[in-house]
């Protein structure tokens, strides 16, 4: 039986993360992956693919847009859809190979298998091939991520009525997909076939699509989407998904009892993630789980089992991978007998449609709701020479503060390379900065960044300069 410091069950983000961690800090440390390559949902069947096929699809979209600027094609361009795939998966394949690498280098000894516990410090790893092998842990780090959510009624065949995991690799362009969930998957998604000549429509539950974060966020991207010919259903219950041959119908109803049918040839269910735990065993450790399914820990990822903690989507908190490399860190950190933290409210969120959403802090909802005195300044892209140059018009920055300090609550971005931009957000943060520090701080220009510095300004009496 071979024995290890820290075993850490699951190879995603947080997982491989907290192994090169507890590695550089000494520890011996074992990683098992149930799937044949390493990287978890996110490298394998998320982050990584879905942004290849956005990155792919945004090329195709731009060349309508060639001959504004001078740029001539001649000939039909028509999309290689098995092409694209093609490319996605090599891009998949790079990565995790690069993961690989960084388990050698860092001497984490990698196990292929289901790990399952027998006890607080034995864990079963059952291979592929049938055969078993236990380890011993003085610590263990449950990384074991989350699966696609699926409603009790939709019954998943996987070929029309489909998760995000099938859609990364659909064989032909749908004609009209239909996807039930505005989230960041659900438009991710639908924008990249949507580029790609589907028409696609969006069932949404909640009055505007992704509903987490500032409303100004939602409502701009909304009327983005819509110019682009995305077609949305908010406020609208789903009340059945039926197959019928190479259709799926979508039924559902509004707010006032009226029932609407979509008719598509693909149905994306995007209705968010579940933690995952299946074949984990956590019971056999005495480990506890909550009424939603997700491994419960304090506020230093321990579990009620003083050696075995958890991270990423299995835990409380947004499913995102950055969240959970953070989380790893930090519990490789506290085994070490350091003492790291992490604040949540700086933890940013994403969607990589184009224009970009990016976000840091809180909402304006959120703030209104906490009864928080604010004051708030935006910035459009149009207005940004920058913005201007590369056709990229879309958007806004908004930046929220305390009414009495000046102190940054929020910002809040759509428009491009807001995913690049809110790291400076983050960063200013992070330091406690007031509108006023920021709206001090040279931009170069031009760039999109100087849209943060105008949205400061906005936010500081009013003061915006090119507006």
């Amino acid at each position: 039986m071979s024995s290890f410091d820290v075993v850490i069950i699951g190879s995603g983000p947080g997982g491989y993360v907290a192994a090169i961690r507890c590695a550089q800090l000494g520890f011996k440390t074992a990683i098992i992956e149930k799937y044949s390559t390493l990287g978890g949902t996110c490298l394998n069947v998320g982050c990584i693919p879905s942004k290849a096929l956005l990155s792919s699809s945004h090329h195709y979209a731009e060349i309508a847009h060639f001959e504004e600027n001078g740029i001539e094609i001649s000939g039909e361009v028509k999309v290689n859809l098995e092409k694209m795939i093609a490319r996605k998966q090599a891009i998949v394949d790079q990565t995790s190979g690069g993961i690989n690498f960084l388990m050698d280098k860092n001497k984490v000894k990698v196990f292929n298998g289901i790990g399952s516990f027998q006890d607080a410090t034995h864990i079963l790893v059952t291979k592929n091939d049938g055969t078993t092998e236990t380890l011993e842990a003085k610590n263990t780090i449950i990384a074991t991520g989350s699966k696609p959510s699926n409603l009790p009624f939709i019954k998943l065949d996987k070929e029309r009525i489909i998760t995000s995991t099938e859609a990364l690799k659909l064989k032909e362009i749908p004609k009209h997909l239909v996807i039930i969930g505005g989230g960041v998957i659900g438009i991710e998604l639908g924008q990249v076939y949507l580029r790609l000549g589907a028409e696609v429509s969006v069932v949404e539950f909640m009055d505007r699509i992704i509903p987490g974060m500032d409303g100004a966020l939602s409502k701009e991207l909304t009327k983005v989407l819509k110019k682009q010919g995305m077609k949305f259903y908010t406020s609208h219950k789903v009340k059945s998904v039926e197959r019928n041959d190479n259709t799926v119908a979508v039924q559902a109803e509004n707010s006032k009892g009226e029932t609407i049918t979509l008719e598509g040839d693909y149905a994306l269910i995007a209705v968010g993630r579940r933690p995952f735990t299946d074949g984990l065993q956590a019971e056999k450790a005495g480990v506890k789980l909550t009424e939603r399914g997700q491994i419960e820990v304090n506020d230093h990822l321990q579990t009620n089992i003083a050696n075995i903690y958890a991270i990423g989507d299995v835990v409380r908190g947004a499913m995102l991978a950055h969240k959970a490399e953070e989380e790893g860190k930090m519990v490789a950190e506290i085994i070490a007998g350091q003492k790291p933290h992490i604040d949540y409210n700086l933890i940013p969120g994403v969607v990589y449609t184009w224009p970009e959403v990016a976000a840091v802090g809180q909402t304006e909802e959120q703030l209104k709701a906490n009864k928080i005195e604010f004051k708030s300044g935006s910035f459009p892209f149009k207005a940004l020479g920058r913005a201007r140059a590369s056709s990229d018009l879309d958007g806004f920055v908004k930046i929220l503060a305390d009414a009495k300090t000046d102190e940054v609550l929020g910002i809040h971005i759509i428009g491009a390379r807001a995913a690049d931009l809110i790291a400076e957000a983050v960063t200013a943060m992070e330091f406690r900065a007031s509108a006023e520090d920021i709206s001090r701080m040279s931009h170069a220009h031009p760039t999109f960044a100087e849209a943060i510095k105008e949205a400061a300004l906005a936010a500081t009496d009013n003061r915006a300069l090119h507006i």
